[in-house]
């Protein structure tokens, strides 16, 4: 299989898509952007793409939330969340007292601000375009140190004078595989969904009516985020991840209520859970009265009651 991940190499993605076992043994290329990884999987290019999707201190990525609505359809089938740790990496040789010049993209250099303060306080950060070009530069001798993903400091030979040096010791990154449409993954019962609901703008209370037919079925919602449409202020699509998986009758029963009440539905995939805490071992069960077993109890009452029974 061919893998297209957002570049360059030696990045918190590529650090990503090397948890993914069939990725490992695939080919793997860096894009330049997200939406030349999401288009390569559209023009066959392809097989799948990972970019990333949302981080825990910085929100939501907005350019691949634009891209997963804009253009031929696609489908999340698999979530991959990794911790973020950054680690200063120089030349072999290097104390951390020799430090003057530090590379690193500013979202690194943001989220390590007080570690720097507190340790290199005489240093000057100098901004890179990647975490892989922070890297690139301190091994080329180009400044004395980096902020850098550890498979940065692999990839490029560099001696790790300090680990885990952000600031938040528990930020984590969320990436989103991406195919081409077709079957979703098989139902784990720990599953979430991921929709793209535009809601219609001349109707009061349309996105209370869009949760509500999330509420009534027990399916509970673990993220929501909006993005303009881009046709004109005030038109806004909804993004949504939501627990429980297609397959289920409570899901699609769910589904065919918002395609009625909605201007338009974009189903974005289901895909497992991932489990990368001890609390998310075990499968979720549904709610009381809402198994499918209850569903196909309740469909089939009233049957009986149409039939005349």
């Amino acid at each position: 299989m061919r893998f297209v991940y957002l570049g360059p190499e030696a990045t918190f993605t590529e650090q990503a898509l090397l948890t993914v076992k069939e990725a490992i043994a695939g080919d793997r290329v860096p894009a330049r952007s997200v939406p030349e990884a999401l288009d390569a999987v559209r023009a066959g290019d392809a097989d799948a793409a990972l970019v990333p999707l949302e981080n825990s201190i910085g929100g939501a990525v907005p350019i691949t939330l634009d891209e997963l609505i804009a253009g031929a359809p696609l489908m999340i089938t698999r979530e991959v969340v990794i911790p973020v740790e950054f680690v200063l990496g120089a030349r072999a040789g290097t104390r951390l007292g020799d430090i003057r010049t530090v590379a690193a993209h500013p979202q690194a250099s943001t989220q390590c601000r007080n570690w720097l303060r507190a340790h290199l306080p005489q240093a000057e950060v100098t901004d890179v375009l990647s975490n892989s070009a922070a890297a690139i530069a301190a091994a080329e001798g180009e400044f004395d140190a980096a902020i850098c993903a550890p498979l940065g400091a692999t990839r490029y030979e560099l001696s790790v004078l300090a680990d885990k040096i952000a600031d938040h010791s528990h930020a984590v990154t969320r990436f989103a595989l991406v195919t081409r449409p077709g079957a979703p993954p098989a139902r784990t019962g720990d599953d979430l969904t991921s929709l793209a609901l535009i809601i219609r703008h001349d109707q009061v209370g349309a996105l209370l009516t869009v949760l509500t037919e999330l509420s009534v079925r027990g399916i509970n919602l673990t993220r929501i985020e909006s993005r303009p449409t881009g046709e004109q202020l005030g038109r806004y699509v909804f993004f949504l991840d939501c627990a429980g998986h297609v397959a289920e009758i409570r899901f699609g029963e769910a589904l065919q209520g918002l395609r009625r009440v909605c201007a338009d539905v974009r189903f974005l995939g289901s895909y497992p859970r991932h489990r990368w805490t001890p609390e998310l071992d075990n499968p979720v069960p549904a709610p009381a009265n809402l198994s499918d077993g209850d569903f196909a109890a309740a469909a089939s009452w009233v049957d009986q009651l149409r039939r005349g029974h």
